[in-house]
C-alpha cells in the first residue's frame, strides 16, 4: 500500500501575490499515491479574476481526480487480498462445524488456533469495504463537480463559484482524512520549492513546532548562524509572511549554527562555543535543561560543507528527537544520536560512516537520516542511513536548490514538509514517501 504525503490541518503556503494556499505536492507514478490539494483563499474571490480562478480550480479538481483513481485502484487490490482471507476463514469455520467429533484433539486445536489468528481480519475487511464505498462516492462527487466547473467555464460566468469552492474544500478534507490512515515511509521524491518569504541574512533557520496540534501554526524565526539570542515567534504562517503579530524571546545563552528545532513547546539548540545542548521553554521563558554531547565537535570543528558553526544539528521526526554531529573518535563521520527530550541524555548512537564535511545538509524522516551531497545548486539527496537496521544506501533524489545556498534543511513530521533557509529565503518542500505494509501486519 502506498503512503500519501499530506498536509494535515493548516495550509502550507499562501502566496502574498496570488492569495493561493498550497496543501501538498502530488504525483502518482508506479502505484505511489500522493494526494494533491490546491485551493484559492476565499478572500481572493473577485469579479475581475474569476475566469483565472475557475481555470485554476479546474486544474485542481483534475489533480484530485487523478489521485482518487490511484487510491481506488490500490484500495481495490488490498480489498481483494483481504477478501481471500475471508474465504479462508469461512472454509475453516465450515470445517469446524462439520467436524462433529471426527477430528482428533490435535487437529481440532490447530484449526481453532488458525481461526483465532484470522479473527482480526474481520474488522479489517469491514473497514476496507467501507473505504471502497467512500472512494466510489468521492469519485462521483469529483466527477459532478468537474462537470459543473466545465459548464461555468464555457459560459465565462462566475455564478455559484463560492459554492463550488466550498465543495472542493470539503472533498479535500475527506481525502486528507482517508490518507492519514497511512503512516511512515521511505523518501522517493521532493517537490519543487515554495518560497514563503525573503527575510533576514544569508544564513538562519525557521520552523514550526513538530508536536503542536494542527490549530497551532506558530512560526519561529532565528536570523544568523552564531552568537544570536533573538528568537521571533509569529502567531501564524500568514503573520510570518506579512511580518506582523510576533513576540520576541531573548535566549540566556547565544546559539551556534542553524540546526535548531522546536519540539513540544521548547527550543533545542547548540550553545555557542561549546558542545552543550540547551532546551529553552518558550512559555516559561527559561532553560529547562542543558547537557554536553559527549565528544561532539563544535566551533567549526566538524561542520557541514558550508561551515557556519553547523557542527551540531538537531532534528525531530515521527519517532522523536535526534542530534546529528561527529566526534574525533568517529574520524569526522556523521553520528546520529537519539536524545531523551526531557533529560537530553543520549539513548543510542549510530556511526553512519559518511564524512560530515562532505555533506551539504541532513534531515531525519521515519528514523532514516537523509544527507545531501552539497549545499549549492545541483544538490541531491545522496545518502540514507537506516537506524532500524544500522545500514545505509546511496540514493539519487534530486531537489531544486532555487537560490543556490542552503544553510538549513529540516523535516517537520506533522506537516510532511522540509523547511529550508536558502540564501536569505524561507522555502518549503513537500516530500513523497512510499510505504509498504507487510502481509503479517507488521509496519
Amino acid at each position: 500500500k502506498a503512503d500519501m504525503s499530506l498536509w494535515a490541518g493548516e495550509t502550507l503556503f499562501q502566496s502574498p501575490e496570488e492569495g493561493w494556499q498550497l496543501y501538498t505536492s502530488a504525483q502518482a507514478p508506479d502505484g505511489k499515491c500522493i494526494c494533491t490539494a490546491v485551493i484559492p483563499a476565499q478572500s481572493t474571490c473577485s469579479r475581475d479574476g474569476r475566469s483565472r480562478e475557475l481555470r485554476q480550480l479546474m486544474e485542481k479538481v483534475q489533480n484530485v481526480s487523478q489521485s482518487m483513481e490511484v487510491l481506488e485502484l490500490r484500495t481495490y487490490r488490498d480489498l481483494q487480498y483481504v477478501r481471500g482471507m475471508e474465504t479462508l476463514m469461512r472454509s475453516l469455520d465450515a470445517r469446524l462445524r462439520a467436524a462433529d467429533g471426527s477430528l482428533s484433539v490435535k487437529s481440532f486445536q490447530e484449526l481453532k488456533d488458525r481461526m483465532t489468528e484470522l479473527l482480526p481480519l474481520s474488522s479489517v475487511l469491514e473497514q476496507y469495504k467501507a473505504d471502497t464505498r467512500t472512494i466510489v462516492r468521492l469519485r462521483e462527487e469529483v466527477r459532478n463537480l468537474s462537470g459543473s466547473l466545465a459548464a461555468i467555464q464555457e459560459e465565462m460566468g462566475a455564478y455559484g463559484y463560492e459554492d463550488l469552492q466550498q465543495r472542493v474544500m470539503a472533498l479535500e478534507a475527506r481525502l486528507h482524512a482517508c490518507a492519514q490512515k497511512l503512516g511512515c515511509g521511505k523518501l522517493t521524491g521532493v517537490s519543487n520549492p515554495i518560497t514563503v518569504r525573503a527575510m533576514g541574512s544569508r544564513f538562519g533557520s525557521w520552523m514550526t513546532d513538530t508536536m503542536a496540534p494542527s490549530a497551532d501554526s506558530r512560526v519561529w524565526y532565528m536570523d544568523g548562524y552564531y552568537k544570536g539570542r533573538r528568537v521571533l515567534e509569529f502567531r501564524t504562517l500568514g503573520d510570518f509572511i506579512k511580518g506582523q503579530n510576533f513576540i520576541q524571546h531573548l535566549l540566556p545563552q547565544p546559539w551556534a549554527g542553524t540546526g535548531h528545532v522546536v519540539y513540544n513547546g521548547s527550543l533545542f539548540y547548540n550553545k555557542y562555543q561549546s558542545n552543550v545542548v540547551v532546551k529553552y521553554h518558550f512559555r516559561s521563558r527559561s532553560v529547562l535543561v542543558q547537557r554536553s554531547l559527549p565528544g561532539a565537535g563544535y566551533n567549526n570543528t566538524f561542520p557541514y560543507s558550508w561551515g557556519g558553526f553547523s557542527d551540531m544539528d538537531f532534528m525531530v521526526d515521527e519517532s522523536g528527537l535526534w542530534a546529528v554531529y561527529t566526534t574525533n573518535q568517529n574520524a569526522g563521520n556523521i553520528v546520529v544520536s537519539r536524545l531523551d527530550p526531557h533529560t537530553l541524555e543520549v539513548m543510542r548512537s549510530w556511526d553512519t560512516g559518511y564524512p560530515k564535511r562532505s555533506a551539504g545538509e541532513a534531515f531525519m524522516i521515519c528514523g532514516v537520516l537523509y544527507v545531501t551531497n552539497s549545499h549549492l545548486a545541483g544538490a541531491k539527496v545522496y545518502f540514507a542511513y537506516f537506524t532500524n537496521t544500522s545500514s545505509y544506501e546511496y540514493t539519487d533524489v534530486p531537489f531544486h536548490n532555487q537560490y543556490s545556498h542552503i544553510s538549513m534543511l529540516d523535516y517537520n513530521p506533522r506537516e510532511r514538509a522540509l523547511y529550508t533557509w536558502n540564501n536569505g529565503h524561507q522555502v518549503l518542500y513537500n516530500v513523497t514517501l512510499f510505504h509498504v505494509i507487510s502481509t503479517s501486519g507488521d509496519p
